[in-house]
C-alpha cells in the first residue's frame, strides 16, 4: 500500500497517482517521491483508487509508452499521474529486449523466476555481458505533460546473486557500473541514487515540486 506523505506543511496540497500494478516498481517510486525532500502530496495506488483497467504497451519507445500510460490513467481517474516505462538493452542480445523486455522470451505470463531463468540460460555462454537500463518517467496532469529519461550502464552477472524481487527480476543479475553488488543487493536508498528509475524520477520530482510551490 502507498502511504500518504505530508511534507513541510500539515495539510495535503494535492493527490498523485502512481500508476503501476508492479509491486516492486510501486515501492521504488514511492520511496523516490516522498521523504524530507519529496513532493508535498498524497500518493495513491491504482488499487487504492479502484482502477482495474489495463494499458496495452504498443509504443516504439519508452517515452511513448510512459506518456501513453500516464494519459490513459489520468483519463480514467482524473488524478495527476506518474508512471514509468523501462527496460534493458544487452550487448549480446542486440535489439531483442528494449521496450519488449518483460514481453521477451517466455513472456509476461511467466513468473519472474521463470522469465529470469530463461534469460540467464540465453546468457550462459555469452562473454559480452554489457547492458544498459533505460527508464522514461512521465507526469500528466490535464494539459501538462512531461517525460524524463534516466540511464544506467552495467553488466549482467554470471549467476543470480540475490533472491528475485517481485516485479523486477533483472535486479538480481544487473550490476551497475562502479558497483560490486547487483541492484537487488542494494538498499532502496542506494539503488535509487544509481538506478535508471532513480535518475528519471529525481528529474520528475524536482519538476513537480516547482509546479506546486
Amino acid at each position: 500500500m502507498v502511504h500518504s506523505a505530508q511534507i513541510l506543511v500539515s495539510s495535503i496540497q494535492m493527490k498523485i497517482l502512481i500508476a503501476t500494478k508492479n509491486k516492486g516498481k510501486l515501492e521504488e517510486i514511492q520511496e523516490m517521491l516522498v521523504g524530507e525532500d519529496g513532493i508535498c502530496a498524497e500518493f495513491v495506488s491504482l488499487e487504492e483508487v479502484g482502477c482495474t483497467d489495463d494499458f496495452k504497451e504498443e509504443g516504439a519507445s519508452f517515452e511513448e509508452n510512459a506518456l501513453g500510460k500516464a494519459r490513459f490513467f489520468f483519463s480514467k481517474t482524473g488524478i495527476p499521474t506518474v508512471v514509468d516505462d523501462s527496460g534493458i538493452f544487452v550487448e549480446a542480445l542486440a535489439d531483442e529486449l528494449g521496450v519488449k523486455t518483460r514481453r521477451w522470451g517466455v513472456g509476461e505470463a511467466a513468473s519472474d523466476e521463470e522469465w529470469l531463468a530463461h534469460f540467464m540460460n540465453r546468457m550462459r555462454e555469452e562473454t559480452r555481458r554489457g547492458a544498459k537500463f533505460i527508464c522514461a518517467a512521465a507526469y500528466v496532469s490535464g494539459e501538462e505533460e512531461k517525460v524524463f529519461i534516466g540511464e544506467t550502464s552495467g553488466v549482467i552477472a554470471e549467476s543470480i546473486e540475490v533472491s528475485v524481487k517481485k516485479g523486477i527480476p533483472l535486479s538480481s543479475v544487473f550490476r551497475p557500473e562502479g558497483e560490486e553488488r547487483v541492484y537487488a543487493a542494494l538498499s532502496l536508498e542506494e539503488k535509487n541514487r544509481l538506478s535508471h528509475r532513480g535518475k528519471a524520477f529525481l528529474q520528475l520530482k524536482n519538476y513537480v515540486k516547482e509546479q506546486i510551490k
